[in-house]
């Protein structure tokens, strides 16, 4: 339960009247945050158990999902800068769970897909990452869940105004 004096709850409505910053606890960027590291704190020993990290997981499942796609489509989708995506898909390939070939109607660009080696490892890790999925559910529950998967899927795409 939240204590009216706590510091680290504070009256954030009047704070935000008065142009002051929010307490941190009620900070959006940082709550994200919060969530994120509470959440991947149970996925990243099963990435590591297969030797991948949480961008290179990203980029194979989009491409597990989407098959063959542009590099700049797939850094926008694994939420992976362009630069680090660079990096990294060098680092697949040599793993072998990317193929990367130039796009024959545009040179410029660069298709990347998902080797059979990738399919493989998305295959064995699934099963673990649905039961930390079930895991999640049973604490948070299942219609919170979605719920909240819903709110920020709304709040990703809200537009800057000018």
């Amino acid at each position: 339960m939240q204590h009216p004096s706590d510091p680290l709850v504070g009256d954030n409505a009047s704070a935000l009247q008065e142009g002051a910053p929010r307490q941190t606890r009620r900070s959006l960027p940082i709550a994200l945050l919060r969530a994120r590291e509470n959440v991947m704190s149970r996925f990243r020993p099963m990435l590591a158990r297969h030797d991948i990290n949480e961008q290179q997981w990203r980029v194979i499942r989009v491409l597990g999902e989407a098959g063959e796609i542009d590099a700049s489509e797939l850094a926008a989708r694994a939420m992976v800068l362009a630069p680090s995506l660079t990096r990294m898909l060098k680092t697949l390939k040599t793993r072998k769970l990317i193929a990367v070939r130039k796009d024959k109607a545009d040179g410029r660009r660069v298709l990347v897909s998902a080797t059979p080696v990738a399919q493989s490892l998305i295959a064995d890790v699934s099963p673990e990452s649905a039961a930390i999925y079930r895991q999640i559910e049973a604490q948070f529950g299942k219609a919170q869940l979605e719920a909240l998967l819903d709110l920020l899927e709304a709040v990703a795409v809200l537009q800057e105004e000018d």
